[in-house]
């Protein structure tokens, strides 16, 4: 992990898509699920946890911490502040003490920075010296390392990294279908940091053995899925490949595909970069689902209907993804793309800068048909 001296695993748990369940209006993990998964986990050899103070309606963090209490010094853990919910140093220190007791630890190994860009560096970070108090934390123990997760113009990475000189990691996204911070994953790594990547299957874009991607990319019949991580993890300036996963059957997987992981040749990588303009279409629309366009005042299901378009668009799967789109129109429970305000208020939330809007309509227009 960069300069720490620390060894993680290539595969890390991303705790964003824990097994959960409602009811009378609250959301639950269901514990019996994932605390046995988390687990399996450890057993495969994964010893990186990512999660986040607003991850499973808040309740990730807690679950983690019971899942890996039994071998807690064995491990490391990553959380996130909400920058959103800081307007004091005060704040800092309580959302940092939220935290620790839901993950019922003394110390967080590597605590981040959530969803850091320029603005919020600035009005917040800068603004109320969260690195001096970072670092307080980490003289007191409460904290191991200080990194942050990204979402904006690469070129910020430079400043953030530059302006702070104190992160140890950082955990951005990148994989095939969007490698705009290539450039600044290997400035971090040369500066010492551990690169962390969210998203190395697209959003699952990339997660579909029905795609016959490599055959496309002339690399032979490797399997959409294990490509997708050999890509992200032939990156010699690349630490860690998260996956947020939520059953066995997919934590199985996982390991399976890191356990026999080969790097790309530098053939198979010459070919890659020759057949990468096929992926222009992939690049249509392209949403992670990652869910942060959720509240609606309309309530329209917007990571759902773009979930459809992927299947339509990318894997092909015409008749299923408007068969699906036909039961979403009939769901009375759910709104529907007609009634959108034109608020803005999802657009303001994604971290893809997606105009969410215009491609709603697109969307609409497409799968009606």
């Amino acid at each position: 992990m960069g300069k720490t001296g620390i060894e993680i695993s290539a595969l890390g748990f991303g705790c964003m898509r824990l097994p959960e369940y409602e009811k009378d209006g609250k959301w639950y993990i269901d514990n019996d699920l994932a605390i046995p998964m988390l687990r399996k986990a450890y057993e495969y050899g994964v010893n990186y946890f990512d999660t986040a103070y607003y991850y499973c309606h808040s309740n990730s963090e807690r679950t983690l911490g019971q899942a890996v209490k039994p071998f807690r010094d064995k491990v490391y853990l990553s959380t996130k502040i909400p920058l959103e919910e800081v307007h004091s140093k005060e704040d800092f220190w309580g959302l940092l003490k939220t935290s620790l007791a839901r993950l019922d630890t003394d110390y967080i190994d590597f605590y981040h920075f959530w969803a850091l860009n320029k603005n919020r560096f600035d009005e917040v970070v800068l603004k109320y010296g969260l690195i001096d108090e970072a670092m307080e934390a980490k003289r007191q123990g409460l904290i191991r390392h200080l990194s942050f997760s990204f979402h904006d113009d690469p070129k910020v990475i430079k400043y953030i990294i530059d302006t702070g000189k104190v992160f140890s990691s950082m955990l951005v996204q990148y994989n095939l279908l969007d490698r705009k911070n290539e450039e600044m994953i290997n400035y971090a790594h040369d500066q010492g940091l551990g690169v962390v990547i969210m998203g190395p299957v697209g959003g699952g874009r990339l997660a579909s053995p029905e795609n016959a991607l490599g055959e496309k990319l002339n690399l032979g019949s490797i399997a959409t899925y294990e490509l997708a991580f050999k890509f992200v993890l032939s990156n010699p300036n690349v630490t860690c490949a998260l996956s947020g996963m939520e059953n066995l059957a997919v934590l199985k997987k996982n390991v399976q595909v890191i356990n026999n992981f080969t790097s790309l040749t530098t053939e198979e990588q010459a070919n890659l970069q020759q057949a990468l303009t096929e992926l222009q279409k992939f690049s249509e629309l392209y949403c992670t689902g990652c869910k942060y366009c959720n509240g609606c005042p309309q309530s329209i299901k917007i990571d759902q209907i773009f979930g459809l378009y992927t299947y339509y668009n990318v894997y092909g799967l015409t008749d299923f993804a408007k068969q699906a789109y036909a039961r979403y129109l009939k769901n009375q429970n759910v709104g529907q793309i007609e009634t959108c305000l034109e608020c803005g208020l999802c657009e303001s939330k994604c971290p893809q800068k997606l105009p969410i809007i215009e491609d709603l309509k697109k969307v609409d227009r497409v799968l009606r048909t």
